[in-house]
């Protein structure tokens, strides 16, 4: 037993196998499928926090722009979905069958070029991952080898948000406009809106969840987490030890990014739409602060925290409707001032001890007290049996 949880501890995996256990029995059991559904959609968002603990936790680099990539990853998935959905036979009330809804809606009479490949789905899966890891391997390639960090990366990545959130905005006949891309029902013919796919899709994003979690503790417990942790502290250091720290950073950058573009794919999935809210500036700090108050160096805590702030959004909306951004706000400062480390720190430095405490320590009734030393009449005679004094001996 104790091999176990020297196992355990040394591998990092009982929180891991802990968190398991709450997303795959405990939350189907306890929860019905509306409730259910939300928390999976609160797991897409986990891919983000996940990534910006490998890159902001472990690499030292905070991004003000993830959203960029759980979007690109988010509308690479609408589109597929929207262009099965628009055949010709569904669409033949339109001007312009077997179009979208919305570039019939804008005079376009052709699906652009660029759509096409989003017809195959083994294509439109490796667009969208692979397009929001080339744009973060252009952007960090571009920003780190000019040793362009800290808060000017930041406000890069927040200005790259801005960005893509006007052009999706404005190409309105291409990308659905401010409403975005609605109305995704089926994926190859499975209807995604019945109560059994919802629990497949749920438990899907699960399992690619917790395989995110082991892969990017596998990177931390490499040589590679370890030269990331050590140009986090000191990177003139590791630089002039040889190694090219640029592309480390754009290593964490690209990472980052496509687990957030695998969280957007499975939101669209599971929510049936995509739209440029959740691409910009304040979706993209929400992120941040899902993994500030879960621990911005514990993956676990990211997810746990994830959890939090949605559970709290969700709760404080249907509560307070009036106050529940007041509310938020004085969660989020409230956990980051008390713990500084987040959940995790929390549970590191007072749960964890409270518990092996309250474990190593043995009910007094157990403990049996040491025997009665014999007694003696007279210091120099040997030891006599019970009730006879030293003058009859």
């Amino acid at each position: 037993m104790n091999g176990i949880k020297q196992w355990m501890d040394k591998t990092g995996l009982g929180s891991v196998l802990l968190l398991a256990m709450l997303l795959v029995v405990v939350f189907p059991v306890a929860l019905d499928l509306f409730r259910l559904n939300l928390v999976g959609k609160y797991l897409s968002y986990a891919f983000v926090a996940l990534g910006l603990v490998m890159l902001w936790g472990y690499g030292g680099v905070l991004s003000l722009g993830q959203g960029v990539f759980f979007g690109l990853g988010g509308y690479g998935m609408a589109m597929f979905l929207k262009l099965e959905a628009s055949d010709p036979i569904t669409t033949k009330i339109q001007s312009t069958p077997g179009i979208p809804d919305f570039m019939d809606w804008n005079q376009i009479t052709a699906l652009p070029i660029w759509w096409e490949p989003f017809r195959s789905f083994p294509l439109a899966l490796i667009l969208m991952l692979g397009v929001p890891t080339l744009l973060a391997f252009i952007i960090g390639f571009a920003m780190f080898k000019r040793r362009v960090g800290g808060v000017y990366f930041a406000i890069i990545t927040q200005a790259v948000a801005l960005i893509l959130t006007v052009l999706i905005i404005g190409q309105q006949g291409y990308t659905g406009g401010v409403n975005g891309m609605t109305d995704l029902k089926t994926l190859m013919a499975w209807d995604t809106r019945t109560d059994s796919a919802k629990y497949i899709l749920y438990f899907v994003n699960v399992g690619l969840l917790l395989l995110s979690i082991a892969a990017c503790l596998w990177v931390q417990r490499s040589k590679l987490g370890t030269l990331l942790l050590a140009m986090r502290d000191k990177e003139d250091r590791v630089r002039f030890s040889g190694y090219d720290v640029s592309m480390f950073r754009v290593f964490a950058f690209c990472l980052a990014a496509l687990l957030s573009a695998i969280g957007g794919a499975l939101f669209t999935l599971q929510v049936g739409f995509m739209s440029p809210s959740l691409v910009g500036i304040v979706p993209s700090i929400e992120m941040v602060i899902f993994a500030a108050v879960g621990g911005r160096m514990s993956l676990v805590g990211a997810v746990y925290g994830t959890l939090l702030v949605n559970f709290g959004k969700t709760y404080f909306s249907e509560s307070f409707p009036d106050l529940w951004l007041f509310l938020m706000a004085a969660m989020f400062l409230g956990v980051v001032l008390a713990f500084p480390q987040g959940l995790a720190g929390l549970y590191v430095e007072k749960v964890k001890p409270w518990v092996l405490k309250r474990l190593q320590r043995k009910p007094a009734a157990a403990v049996e007290p040491p025997p009665a030393p014999a007694k003696r009449s007279d210091p120099t005679s040997p030891l006599l049996p019970p009730g006879v004094s030293g003058q009859q001996a």
